[in-house]
């Protein structure tokens, strides 16, 4: 159950990232909230800019809703094709793989973009439902995304520490 909401926030996160999103500082900045982290490991040749990436409640809270709001630019268009893999690991051991088929998953959770996604300016947000048997554990999660002509689309490394105090 936990994996399965992890790699429903990873597809959200990598839908919203090969569908929508402005200029992060590239080069591997790292932003840091609460309890988690994100970068764009992506450069200036990736379909896909990150501007920013909330979430709330911050930190995510096992047993809660968790929104995420994404805003980012698209720097070329996202059509049928595109796809992004999403890695789940716990340290070193990967506990999921799964290669998502972008614009499916945007019709599916009824992204209020979809494909084919133009060049531009977007801010999305969805919710997903975080089991209350989230382990205590710091998870690493990597989106890597390619467009529907085999280019670069976007590139997220993010780590969500579930270790913490719970409430």
């Amino acid at each position: 159950m936990f994996a399965r909401s992890i790699l429903a926030f990873s597809a959200f996160a990598a839908l919203a990232f090969a569908i929508s999103l402005p200029q992060l500082n590239l080069g591997g900045d790292v932003n840091t909230l609460a309890d988690w982290t994100w970068s764009d490991c992506g450069d200036e040749s990736y379909a896909i800019e990150i501007q920013s990436i909330e979430v709330s409640p911050d930190p995510p809270v096992p047993g809660q809703n968790l929104t995420v709001a994404v805003t980012g630019t698209t720097r070329m268009p996202i059509e049928d094709g595109a796809y992004a893999d999403v890695t789940v690991k716990l340290g070193l051991i990967q506990l999921l793989k799964k290669r998502f088929d972008v614009c499916e998953e945007a019709t599916n959770a009824n992204i209020t973009v979809q494909c084919p996604v133009e060049p531009g300016d977007y801010h999305l947000s969805h919710t997903v439902a975080l089991p209350r048997e989230i382990p205590k554990a710091k998870f690493g999660v990597q989106v890597r995304g390619v467009t529907q002509d085999d280019e670069d689309m976007v590139c997220l490394d993010i780590i969500m520490n579930f270790l913490s105090k719970r409430t």
